[in-house]
């Protein structure tokens, strides 16, 4: 036990926790302990919103595997914080949300910037708490560092603001790491007697194999058995693209080749994924989940099973540990499914050639209303260009290492079709969560966390208008990326669904922007438009070029035409009925 204030007792914990970087805005709340933030070795960020900090922590983490922690002042500053805890929930990400709070002797008066901060956060955490006595303010921070980890996401710590103050006996707890098993005997015994007997087996790899660091065992029980492997929704980044039984991710404009290959399945081994619902819709035309397939499901957290798709086994086991004990189990059995191994690796490899080709020539979006605006454009404005063959460019320039982020949005969302990784920890979005101004703030926090590797993210232009003033904290913070803007002049995937089922009746979906390129230029940053094709992959190397060698940020805007692709959600609208006279005419 040592005599020291709350102050020094949370920040002391927070160096036992390994905390070097911490997002935010400066705030008399917490200003006690930020004082020492610099002698203790903690480097705050401060940032432009607070949004924009919680989305870094959650960059911070996906990429590091470590906390990533975000603080700011009470009330208001605290309520910025909550879209971005919610998008961290979703992506299981351990970030600390750190809240100061109004002092304890004024609270309930209405004072100053006061709220009840628990109940923003209650359904978009793993664990809260409040320190209500200051002799506990490491006792508790530690908490929710330990269970930030072990329950693979975000944590609160709710801090008034005049428990920083005082002098107490404490020792700082050092970090608890609950070793992770494989999951029960006699359901791995199951799972590698189905595996063993399937004759089509296929694996989902999910975002489980990448936090878990289980990447290089998903690899190897693939090709101890021959098998095809998907990646689960917007987790593209789960199995190395060049991979000969890599087909490519499932969900919302995936890989036709994934969903081929998957519909065909026997035997699904669901590893580290919860199979959301959104990434397993029919997509393509195509209602591709296999109906009468046995699922193996494996997930640490033991309610995600069975909890979306019916299942024949479930294992309530870490990734790693649980390829490695199915691997094995499997060594002494003679799978059915190597007996024509051949025959599935020639299909595979048919289906994924046919894809690549298809995509190659997928210049434009061919629907009517597309057609018509290409057209139309074309007249008006010159040739923008195609939003696919913008993403095919960008593919073919990225270095093998980048790391990218991708904002919600039409042409984002289409890029899913697009982005190939050959590492793990290297692909960032806003999952099922889906709030726009998600990329730019992660990437930032990503690039934090790893330096020495490129980074990019994908915004469009509505998304874009909501955390481009984060290329102010690039510059000012010596935090160097490359961004990438979509200009369309809309908010296309919602204006998709107007032309889909209102009959192309157009309400609140224009953007006239100014030049996205000369506002980062004012922002301290390079700008560069970009409106013919050839220019597009040369402008990518050049800005990420400057990004590793001048530690410069690029802000790249693109041109696009107004070109839609297919709805996000088919599943959730429907062409409307109209009863009263004066709205007849609108169906």
């Amino acid at each position: 036990m040592a005599r020291m204030t709350p102050s020094e007792a949370f920040v002391e914990t927070l160096v036992a926790n390994g905390v070097t970087d911490c997002f935010g805005i400066m705030g008399s709340a917490f200003m006690d302990a930020m004082d020492i933030f610099t002698p203790a070795g903690i480097r705050l960020i401060p940032v432009v919103h607070e949004q924009g900090a919680g989305h870094m922590a959650d960059g911070y983490a996906r990429v590091s595997g470590r906390h990533g922690v975000c603080i700011a002042q009470n009330g208001p500053g605290i309520t910025n914080f909550v879209t971005a805890i919610a998008a961290a929930y979703w992506a299981h990400s351990p970030v600390v949300c750190i809240t100061p709070e109004t002092g304890t002797n004024s609270q309930g008066l209405g004072g100053f910037q006061e709220a009840e901060q628990l109940p923003f956060f209650e359904t978009i955490t793993k664990y809260q708490v409040s320190v209500v006595n200051n002799t506990r303010m490491a006792e508790l921070t530690a908490r929710c560092f330990d269970r930030a980890m072990l329950e693979n996401g975000p944590t609160q710590l709710n801090i008034p603001r005049d428990n920083f103050y005082g002098d107490i006996d404490c020792e700082i707890p050092q970090p608890i790491r609950i070793e992770r098993s494989a999951g029960g005997p006699e359901s791995l015994k199951e799972a590698a007697e189905l595996l063993a007997n399937a004759e089509f087996p296929v694996m989902v790899a999910g975002g489980g194999v990448v936090m878990g660091d289980a990447y290089e065992q998903a690899i190897a029980i693939a090709e101890q058995l021959e098998m095809p492997v998907v990646s689960s929704y917007l987790h593209n980044d789960s199995f190395p693209a060049s991979h000969r039984l890599g087909t490519g991710s499932l969900g919302y404009q995936g890989s036709k080749a994934a969903m081929r290959v998957i519909s065909k399945a026997d035997v699904v081994l669901a590893l580290g994924t919860r199979l959301g619902p959104f990434g397993t819709l029919p997509q393509h035309g195509m209602d591709y989940w296999p109906k009468d397939a046995k699922i193996i499901q494996v997930d640490c957290n033991a309610k995600m099973l069975g909890l979306v798709k019916k299942i024949s086994v479930g294992i309530h086991g870490d990734a790693k540990a649980t390829a490695n004990a199915l691997m094995d189990l499997l060594k002494d059995k003679s799978p059915k499914c190597l007996e024509n191994k051949e025959e599935r690796l020639k299909l595979v490899a048919a289906e994924k050639e046919s894809w690549e080709t298809e995509l190659t020539e997928w210049i434009h979006e061919k629907d009517d209303y597309s057609l018509d605006m290409i057209a139309e454009q074309a007249e008006e404005e010159g040739n923008y260009l195609h939003p696919r063959q913008v993403l095919r460019a960008l593919e073919e320039a990225m270095p093998a290492d980048v790391m990218v982020s991708t904002d919600i949005g039409n042409i984002n969302s289409v890029a899913n079709s697009y982005l190939r990784f050959e590492r793990p920890r290297s692909f960032f979005a806003p999952m099922s969560f889906g709030n726009c101004g998600y990329a730019l703030p992660t990437i930032m926090g990503a690039k934090v966390a790893a330096p020495e590797r490129p980074a990019v993210s994908y915004a469009g232009d509505g998304a874009w208008g909501m955390s481009m003033m984060e290329i102010m904290t690039c510059v000012r913070e010596d935090i160097p990326v490359t961004a990438v803007v979509f200009h369309n002049r809309q908010w296309g995937a919602e204006k998709k669904n107007q032309v889909e089922f209102y009959n192309r009746r157009f309400v609140a979906g224009e953007l006239e922007n100014q030049s996205f390129a000369g506002i980062a230029k004012a922002m301290g940053s390079e700008g560069v438009v970009v409106d013919k094709l050839e220019d597009v992959g040369p402008a990518l190397k050049e800005a990420i070029r400057k990004q590793m060698e001048e530690r410069v940020t690029t802000v790249i805007e693109i041109m696009c035409t107004r070109e839609l692709g297919d709805p996000f959600r088919r599943d959730a609208l429907a062409k409307p009925t109209r009863y009263l006279d004066k709205y007849k005419d609108f169906v």
